[in-house]
């Protein structure tokens, strides 16, 4: 506990240092990133010590705040979140210090409040975690959303920024109003997570949760901050934000479930239902997108859908007594969280750098980036290819549980699990496809203002340790899978779960897997090898590919990221509803044509617009109460004072 007290400290003490050196932006970032890697190697150092080392520890202080006092606990649970939350914060901080000071000088100037404000979000997150009082996990929540909030809108010049920091602040703060409430009925007399008393509430505090942390985590249909935050931040912020920061909300509904005591089945029906809808309508939304940083926001959904099936099967097999599904649907589900932390991390790390080469994330802009930027390009395959859930790397490890625990429980749920991660699986591997061919491959479609390439290893550097992440864990799997028996004993400890022997059985299949998949590669490199040899002696020409009888080939005749797609668009046309704007060629000698798709998210459309809209009017037609005159606004205070004495004393 003294390790992670100490890395808040620092935290804090670097944040104001930034911020007091805001006139000179580079002390400014040294003083902000450098602070929150130290911070965060300290903090590490005291979560893996827990995690590791097992037991549970805790301060409490006295504390004169209402309701509780202030008690921070760390336990296997919490060991476990701290170690994605400081091991992407710290890995993304000097990469966002080079990153920033490539800026532009008008945002030089918020170089000193922006460094504040992540070493706040990345405090912010660690309380989260560490607290055990309402009263000091509703502060740290809103620490977190606040401070993510003016990260979001670091270009607050941009109208665009701007509503995407306005639509998260509500996102946020109506989840928020949820928790607050939760809190309050499961706390009743005091808000000591040790004083929990669900009594028959239960089912409804895990509904009230399931909002409440899935707005933050980004459940359908509350994703709708997220495509908009997430194009909007700073790449490392949107990196931090989608790799560890939603995945609060993970932590928020798995705490919530040991505090409930015993769990019904259709708690793991509805995450498992909610899970799969996320998944498979994230990728789908993921497809459609034309904006690199967008495409990998919906993905962001479309993971948080995985870690839900994941924790959702664990429910059902909990409740049911299926030990299988259950060690290994938790088992999924938790690593998916540090897995989708890593790879998402590297991706978003290379659109940034991809932005920052070529000012641009419009995919139809762009091509032909990875003779230009190879280290870029090559560490974003692979992190596609880790996403896409391909072995020998880190995401097909947690996804591949997964499957196992279903395969061993045949059944409905059994169903839903692998027919979902297959179809996730299938549209994620065709997105990233397109992403990294349109991208990276081919010819570049614009000349660029200047030419792109590879960023310094400021930039480089942080890419290059989260692409090892997504190979080590692949590579020697059967390490990391054990070390989760305690995390998933406690979530199941009101049913005496036992992991141990579930996860040996199970690692044993996985080191089958793993040889099996290095016989393979080590075969391929054999191959290459002796092609090269074959070939050394021999004069290689390079050629272009026959273009199909065309005589002058252009750039514009290459695959779009929206003509590469639109087999599979067009098959869920009516969920996506993709707009067309399109020019048809007429004449014999047409001079121009072009068609342009927009694509738009259904939620939006018909769900939260409407709503907005609606409050809106609303707020029109009370306009006349903010006369402007003080007397009056003396008087609703009157009044509502007289209404509080009148219903407390009825």
């Amino acid at each position: 506990m003294t390790l992670l007290l100490v890395s808040l400290g620092l935290l804090l003490a670097s944040g104001l240092a930034s911020l007091a050196t805001a006139r000179w932006p580079r002390a400014a970032s040294v003083c902000g990133a450098g602070g929150a890697v130290a911070a965060c190697l300290i903090g590490l150092a005291g979560a893996m010590t827990i995690f590791i080392g097992g037991g549970v520890e805790q301060l409490v202080l006295p504390w004169s705040a209402p309701f509780g006092s202030l008690h921070l606990r760390v336990d296997a649970l919490s060991a476990f979140f701290l170690l994605p939350i400081f091991g992407l914060s710290g890995i993304a901080a000097p990469y966002g210090a080079a990153y920033l000071l490539g800026s532009t000088r008008q945002q030089h100037a918020s170089i000193g409040a922006h460094w504040l404000f992540y070493n706040l979000l990345i405090a912010g997150m660690v309380t989260v975690v560490l607290a055990w009082s309402g009263v000091l996990f509703l502060i740290a929540w809103e620490v977190m959303s606040l401070a993510s909030y003016f990260l979001v809108t670091f270009r607050h010049e941009e109208q665009s920024v701007r509503r995407a920091g306005w639509t998260y602040l509500v996102a946020t703060h109506v989840g928020t109003a949820f928790l607050f409430v939760m809190l309050l009925l499961l706390g009743r007399d005091s808000l000591d997570f040790d004083s929990a008393s669900p009594g028959a509430l239960g089912g409804v505090l895990f509904i009230f949760a399931i909002i409440g942390f899935g707005a933050k985590a980004g459940f359908m249909p509350m994703h709708v901050w997220l495509p908009e935050a997430h194009p909007a931040a700073p790449s490392h912020v949107s990196a931090v934000m989608s790799g560890v920061m939603i995945k609060t909300g993970i932590y928020g509904i798995l705490r919530t479930l040991t505090l409930l005591g015993p769990i019904p089945e259709w708690w793991g029906w509805l995450l498992l239902g909610i899970g799969a809808t996320s998944g498979v309508l994230g990728v789908l939304f993921a497809l459609a997108q034309h904006d690199l940083k967008k495409l990998l926001a919906y993905h962001s959904v479309e993971n948080i859908g995985i870690i839900a099936i994941g924790i959702g099967a664990g429910l059902i097999g909990l409740s049911t007594g299926n030990n299988t599904l259950a060690v290994l649907g938790f088992a999924g589900g938790l690593l998916h969280v540090v897995n989708h932390a890593i790879f998402k991390g590297l991706l978003f790390l290379g659109a940034g750098s991809v932005l920052h080469a070529t000012r641009t994330l419009e995919m139809d802009r762009l091509g032909g980036l990875l003779r230009r930027m190879p280290w870029t390009g090559s560490l974003f395959l692979i992190g596609a290819l880790a996403i896409s859930a391909l072995p020998p790397l880190n995401g097909f490890i947690s996804e591949f549980l997964i499957y196992v625990g279903a395969l061993q429980s045949p059944g409905v749920a059994a169903a839903i699990v692998i027919g979902s991660l297959a179809l996730i699986g299938g549209l994620a591997a065709a997105c990233f496809t397109k992403a990294f061919g349109v991208v990276f491959l081919g010819a570049p479609r614009e000349k660029m203002e200047v030419e792109p390439h590879d960023p310094g290893w400021l930039m480089r550097g942080p890419m290059v340790i989260l692409a090892l992440g997504c190979v080590i864990i692949g590579a020697a799997p059967v390490v990391f899978v054990k070390m989760l028996a305690p995390v998933i004993d406690q979530i199941g400890a009101n049913s005496s779960l036992q992991a141990s022997d579930t996860l040996s059985t199970a690692s044993a299949s996985l080191s089958h897997i793993v040889v099996g998949t290095g016989s393979v590669i080590v075969l391929a490199a054999l191959l290459a090898a002796l092609r090269w040899r074959l070939l050394s002696r021999r004069t290689v020409t390079r050629c272009q590919t026959w273009g199909c009888g065309y005589a002058q080939p252009t750039p514009r005749m290459q695959y779009t990221s929206s003509s590469y797609a639109k087999p599979i668009t067009s098959l869920f046309q009516v969920v996506l509803r993709i707009k067309q704007k399109q020019t048809r060629p007429t004449g014999l000698y047409p001079k121009e044509a072009s068609l342009q798709t927009h694509p738009t998210d259904l939620f939006v459309n018909l769900v939260f617009r409407p709503i907005f809209e609606g409050v809106t009017r609303l707020c029109r037609k009370l306009r006349w109460l903010q006369s402007g005159h003080v007397h009056l606004y003396v008087l609703y205070i009157l009044l509502t004072f007289l209404t509080l004495m009148v219903w407390k004393l009825a």
